[in-house]
């Protein structure tokens, strides 16, 4: 039986890969305006090359930027692109389509509901908190905070742990073969991959952990509403053929 449903969060709650891509390309032609002197091209390529060798939350990409391309540094350009992606970040933010109806539906249910997701944890928390999703959780794991990244197993041991379920009676989705589908399957959950996003045709190797793909959130609920409804039969027969 079913009793809690985790989620990741990027790209799975939260649209975050177009808004990240916007709030880039925003953030350079900010620049750009306020002076620097460079192709949008030019920089634009190496800031993702900046990205993809510090990360994503690495707080001086901007700083860094002028560097690879040889400017002298100049707050105000820095500004400038701080301002142009915080900007986009607060227009564009949204949840990926069908979010709280599938939250809705599965409270209504009575599932217990937790998000587990790398990042940052001041990062992660004001995407929750700006979409207003957090009064549909009774939890959230951030690794930064755990200190384990997933598909570390020990992430997702506290956080069944921290429902007090055993292992299948806990359903992992998210958009990441490896680090949702991947890790949560070996910690014993019910995995289902949802099929989104820049991830949606990577890591395929790992695709025999799924034990179900969605590409629309609703119908994580009919998976529920399946596997308690399979699950009571069995104890139904079970109890008359023990009669």
């Amino acid at each position: 039986m079913i009793k809690v449903v985790f989620f990741d969060l990027d790209d799975t709650l939260i649209d975050t890969s177009k808004l990240a891509e916007i709030a880039r390309r925003n953030a350079i032609e900010n620049m750009i305006r306020a002076g620097m002197p460079t192709d949008f091209g030019i920089a634009y390529h190496e800031l993702l090359e900046l990205i993809n060798e510090y990360g994503s939350n690495f707080n001086r990409h901007f700083d860094y930027l002028l560097r690879r391309l040889d400017l002298p540094y100049n707050p105000k350009w820095v500004a400038a692109g701080v301002i142009g992606y915080h900007n986009t970040k607060i227009t564009h933010l949204k949840t990926v389509k069908g979010v709280r109806k599938t939250l809705l539906a599965l409270k209504q249910i009575g599932l217990m509901l937790g998000i587990i997701t790398d990042g940052n944890p001041v990062k992660q928390w004001e995407k929750i908190l700006r979409t207003e999703i957090e009064d549909y959780f009774d939890d959230v794991l951030i690794s930064d905070f755990v200190g384990v990244k997933k598909p570390h197993l020990k992430i997702f041991q506290k956080a069944l742990k921290n429902f007090g379920v055993r292992p299948h009676e806990a359903l992992m989705v998210g958009d990441r073969l490896y680090s949702d589908i991947y890790g949560a399957k070996n910690a014993g959950m019910v995995t289902v991959w949802f099929k989104y996003g820049k991830y949606a045709n990577r890591e395929l190797d790992y695709l025999d952990y799924a034990d179900f793909q969605v590409r629309a959130l609703e119908d994580v609920v009919d998976i529920v509403r399946g596997l308690n409804s399979e699950e009571s039969e069995e104890r139904s027969d079970k109890e008359v053929h023990a009669d």
